[in-house]
């Protein structure tokens, strides 16, 4: 299982304690230091099953500073995910990966189905 968040991410940061306070072993990924890939991100929104708009930190200083709600709309599947593996910080987390399942944000009852 991987989790990949921001240290500073308060949601991560909850994501993270219910992880350990259920004993879960997971590789732990910080989202800056080791942005995901663009061959990464392919694989987890196709998994996903959720737009890739869902990968977008749209709440982000990055996010709002590059305009991007508006760009968004004119850009293909492709250059999102391109743009997505520039700047970890444009990245929606945490993100929680087990085997085919990708889940994005934190939400304890998800959370709870995956670790079974």
């Amino acid at each position: 299982m991987i989790y990949i968040q921001y240290p500073k991410c308060t949601t991560c940061i909850k994501g993270k304690k219910f992880l350990i306070n259920n004993n879960i072993e997971f590789e732990d990924r910080n989202i800056v230091e080791n942005n995901p890939s663009k061959e990464e991100l392919t694989l987890w929104i196709e998994n996903s099953g959720l737009d890739v708009k869902k990968f977008f930190n749209t709440s982000g200083k990055l996010y709002k500073e590059m305009g991007l709600k508006d760009k968004l709309k004119d850009m293909s599947l492709e250059e999102k995910i391109d743009l997505l593996s520039t700047n970890g910080m444009l990245v929606k987390r945490p993100i929680l990966i087990k085997d085919n399942t990708v889940l994005v944000g934190f939400k304890e009852d998800q959370y709870r189905e995956i670790i079974r």
